[in-house]
Parts: C-alpha cells; structure tokens; sequence
C-alpha cells in the first residue's frame, strides 16, 4: 500500500506561529472540520535522505523527494555504485554512495514532500503529531515550518478515526539549529513521545543530543554509520536507563528464533553447554549485527569475555565458558556482489559443540540469499551437522518502526540491554 498524503497542502508558517495554529486546529471549534484529535504519541523524525536528495539533485532519480526508501531509490543508488566505480559489496544508500553522487554534476529541482508522506504502518496507529526534520544539501537554506492535518484514509479505518498533525522543519543544518526551541511546546509532556533517527549516527551530533534526551524514547539503527560509534551510542544509552530500540536488533528475530528453535528439542539442549566454537559471517564491513548477535548467545550462555582483537577479515574474541573450557568467537566479513540496503547484514553462522564423551555437533544457519559452504568447511565431517534456511526480511523501516510503537515499549528490551555492551566491548 502506498503512502498517503495529508488532507491538505501544508500550510507555511512562521516558527514562532506554529504552537498557537495547533492550538486552535484541535480546539472544540475546529473540531467539527478536522475530526478529534488523537490521545495517543508524537513521533520525531530525524530525515535527511541524503542519497535521494543527490540523486534527485543529479537527474538519476525522478522526483519528488519523499525520505521513502523505494526501490526506484535503492535501483539508482546500485546504478551510482556502478557508475563511480565503488566496489559492487557497498550497500546501495551507503555514505560513500552519498559522496559518489554529491560529485555528480547535476542542478535538478523537486517537491520535497518529506514529512507530508505518511505510512501506513504508521498511520494506523493514529498518532496524535509527527514532527519531520528534513535537512537539506543546500546548507545554506533558510528554516521553513509547514503545518497540515491528516486522517487515516477511510479503508484503513478513517472518517470516525482520531486524526493527528504533521509539522515539517526544512533547512540548512544551522537553520533546523535555530528551529529546535519550537520543539519542546509540540511535545505534550502528557504523551509518550519518540524519536526516530532515520540517518547516520555519527551525523549533526549535537541535534542528536538535544532531540534523543530522556524521558523520550530513541529509535536507531546500528547499521548506520561507523561500527565504533554506532555501538558505543547503543551500549550508553542502555546504561544511561534511556528506553532504546534498535532496527538492526529486530532484523535479528528470525535469527533468534531459528536458533532457538534448533536447540529446542530435550535431547539437543546439552550441546548449548559444550560449545566451543562460534562463527558469524556478515556482509562487508559493518559488524554491528552480527556482534549483537554474538553478544546476546554469549549473554544467555553466561560465557566472559577474556580478549578480542581486530584480523585482517573481521575480529578474534575468546570467551571463557561457567565451566573454565575456552571457545573461539570470529566474525568474519563477506564481500557479496549485491548486498542488502543495510549494511553489515547475518549471511550466516555455525556453533559447534563438542561434548567430552558423545557426538560433537554443527549447527549451521544460513540466510536464503546466502550460501553455507564455506561455514561448513573445518573438518565437520565427523560431527553431526544440522542446517537451517533463516528467512530474510523485507519490511521497511517504517514497518519496522510501527512493530516497535505498536509494542508501547517504555523501557529497552531487557534481552538488547544485555548484549548491546557486550558488543560493544567486542568491537574494541
């Protein structure tokens, strides 16, 4: 289903105007116009679409800007990889895709509706405002505010249904700076309000920090941007007590249910406690994924870690199981000819158990867009070895983001705030 537009054009407003407008578009007067307004959360994106503002921008992407990741957008950003000789294992909206267009010669204009557009996924929740951060490449634009209603459309529950408000903050970095005092009287303290940052998380840290303060709750992905900050972010706000999701954790669930499912039946639990050997292999060179993986199976296991370094092909850690024997962790990175849009993903992983008086046994799991030959090389042959498909996801991040606000989470996931610093550590 395609998203859908607001009932009407935003109207533009000075910044200053906009908490009084939202006033009177839902007092009892309006009301009769606009529908009620919903009582549930306000939703703050942080959305610089920076690879569709420059393939836009160079002719290679038709308009309008819509901060949507579509395949029309990721098609143009793996013919950009192509066209700037990148390396064909580079993910198709990365930051050097982003480098490799901003030098594309090009002066295309467009809408820029980012911040108009509104999921599906998200817009049957009924949010009560989602505000848009949409930087733009032109640093140098002046801030604009536009303000404009919106209601489920009628097949999705519409007509009776609360309606919410959009409110789209558009400008150079400096001018979204000089915006950020309008923010804090859009944000009901009686609401529940979340921040999603939907960019790198090494950009405009500053912004960062004064959107992502508690007590709201910050929505991330760890696949975006440099592996050491993306996980020393993750691994601090879990300490601070900050409520955290991670879109990169919750691409792991058909990992972990696999995985559970595998050890699930009585007679191959055992093997969890003789394991000594671990392997995960990702795509190219963002390990954050797979180390989050490794850090939640090291967490359930109750293994410590005793030392981890860098390789020339990914990182060397040994744990140290409860009963003193050593396994040997390495994740390893895979160049893959055509990757998924978020870097770093599972292409697989392989656990070996090695009872002291039965069969050892080889656990084997493998996305269906990868192959598990090389993780069953390594002299397996002699052990029992199962194998499993883990199905690959295909949501969108606003889907994704829906799964997480549908939950109401007001706290981490107790099982993210375990492995989040242990990854971390693994990293260093």
């Amino acid at each position: 289903m395609s998203p859908q537009l607001t009932l009407q054009t935003p109207l533009e407003l000075a910044p200053a105007e906009v908490p009084t407008y939202l006033e009177q578009l839902w007092s009892p007067e309006q009301q009769g116009s606009t529908g009620t307004g919903a009582n549930t959360f306000c939703l703050l994106i942080w959305q610089p679409a920076w690879a569709e503002q420059q393939l836009v921008r160079s002719g290679r992407l038709k308009g309008p800007i819509t901060g949507q990741q579509s395949k029309q957008l990721i098609a143009a950003g793996r013919q950009a990889i192509a066209d700037a000789d990148l390396p064909l294992s580079t993910p198709p909206l990365d930051i050097a895709v982003i480098r490799a267009c901003a030098a594309f010669e090009g002066s295309e204009a467009s809408d820029d509706l980012r911040g108009q557009y509104i999921d599906p996924a998200l817009s049957a929740l009924q949010p009560r405002r989602l505000i848009t951060l949409a930087p733009t490449i032109d640093d140098g634009k002046p801030l604009e505010t536009l303000v404009a209603a919106y209601c489920p459309l009628p097949e999705e529950g519409g007509g009776t249904a609360a309606c919410g408000d959009v409110v789209v903050l558009r400008g150079g970095h400096d001018a979204l700076q000089d915006g950020m005092n309008i923010l804090q009287p859009l944000l009901p303290p009686s609401m529940p309000s979340w921040v999603w940052w939907n960019g790198f998380l090494d950009e405009a840290s500053g912004l960062l920090e004064q959107l992502a303060s508690s007590p709201r709750r910050l929505i991330i992905d760890t696949a975006n941007g440099t592996p050491r900050h993306c996980l020393d972010l993750l691994r601090d706000r879990v300490e601070s007590g900050q409520a955290v999701n991670d879109l990169n954790w919750l691409r792991l669930r058909s990992w972990h249910e696999t995985l559970a499912m595998v050890f699930d039946p009585p007679h191959r639990r055992d093997a969890l406690s003789h394991i000594v050997q671990f392997d995960i292999d990702v795509e190219g060179h963002h390990p954050a994924q797979g180390l989050l993986l490794a850090g939640w199976v090291a967490d359930r296991l109750g293994w410590q870690l005793e030392h981890t370094e860098a390789t020339e092909d990914g990182i060397a850690s040994r744990f140290r199981r409860g009963d003193g024997v050593e396994v040997n962790f390495h994740l390893m990175s895979v160049p893959m000819g055509q990757p998924s849009v978020h870097a770093g993903q599972m292409v697989g992983l392989r656990l070996v158990s090695q009872p002291d008086n039965a069969k050892g046994v080889c656990v084997i799991l493998c996305a269906e867009s990868g192959g598990c030959m090389r993780l069953e090389g390594g002299g397996m042959a002699s052990m029992e070895l199962l194998e499993e498909l883990v199905p690959t996801q295909h949501a969108s991040p606003e889907m994704d983001v829906a799964r997480l606000l549908s939950g109401g989470h007001d706290t981490t996931n107790p099982l993210l705030a375990a492995a989040a610093p242990l990854a971390a550590r693994l990293l260093a």
